[in-house]
């Protein structure tokens, strides 16, 4: 049996599938009711864990060969990130009492940097708080997968209506590493089934890296329409963002200056580095099909 958390978001919920679809049992950790009949179809059991909840937590987790844990999103955090520090918290607590054979992570690109992080901070913070576990020998993995490619989601209307992809990963002709979150669960699957000891770090990237200019391309083709990127001037993100409804956007822009300065990508070295095998253009499809839905 497989704990997996986030099931209801892109990558809990590709974890779970890949497991399920491997013959493995999964038991989806929701915090109501209202999405569980989905993955009761599915064949996954159901528990009911609140990240304010240790003890629900540490029930959904108790008796499992793994689990998968992960921070909601938080695109708008308060200054010093009090609500990662609370479900950190509560997840490590939940996670010492349950005692499952391993666990696996989320983090990000980057969360090994003690700063310049912006939003990856929340990750970093839940990075920090596992690398506890396995001097109390529950073997942990922490996934740090590039840039999503579900991120262009924002993209396609402007892309539609405008022919134009607003461009913030700066220079536009710099390649990035990118990965579909698919990928991301399948590798989160293959993980919990594998024994290990101690603590694993692994990298995860899709198979090529990509330019602004490709990916406007790439979308352009989707569209069947001219699209091309163009940079947005750093002076104009703060406003742009607060007109978005983000109340403190330093961040969200943080983030951003740390992938453009080369500062956030992978640490390397002993880490694992896992290539995924899902090409742009396929999550740009499927994210143009959504939009028109």
């Amino acid at each position: 049996m497989y704990a997996i958390t986030g099931v209801t978001g892109q990558v809990g919920g590709a974890a779970a599938r890949a497991l399920l679809a491997a013959g493995h049992e999964v038991r989806a950790v929701l915090r109501d009711e209202t999405k569980a009949a989905q993955w009761r179809e599915r064949g996954a059991e159901i528990a009911i864990a609140s990240f304010e909840d240790a003890d629900a937590l540490a029930a959904a987790f108790r008796g499992t060969a793994g689990v998968f844990v992960m921070l909601a999103p938080n695109f708008a955090p308060e200054p010093g990130y009090p609500n990662a520090h609370r479900a950190v918290a509560v997840l490590k607590k939940a996670l010492v009492d349950a005692r499952p054979e391993r666990v696996a992570a989320l983090s990000s690109v980057g969360g090994h940097r003690e700063s310049g992080l912006g939003l990856i901070t929340q990750v970093h913070i839940l990075e920090q708080a596992l690398a506890e576990l396995p001097a109390l020998h529950i073997p942990t993995a922490i996934m740090r997968p590039a840039w999503f490619m579900e991120n262009s989601l924002w993209d396609v209307a402007p892309a539609r209506d405008t022919g134009v992809m607003p461009g913030f990963l700066q220079p536009l002709e710099r390649a990035y590493p990118m990965v579909a979150t698919a990928d991301i669960g399948r590798v989160i699957a293959d993980t919990l089934t594998q024994t290990w000891q101690g603590r694993r770090v692994i990298e995860i990237e899709g198979p090529q890296r990509y330019t602004q200019h490709e990916i406007a391309a790439l979308l352009g083709s989707v569209l069947e329409r001219d699209v091309k990127a163009q940079a947005v001037p750093r002076a104009e993100w703060e406003a742009r963002f607060q007109s978005q409804g983000t109340a403190w956007p330093t961040p969200r822009i943080e983030m951003l200056d740390g992938f453009n300065s080369g500062w956030i990508d992978f640490e390397g070295g002993a880490n694992e580095h896992v290539i995924g095998e899902t090409a742009y253009r396929t999550v740009l499809a499927e994210l143009v099909r959504r939009g028109a839905r």
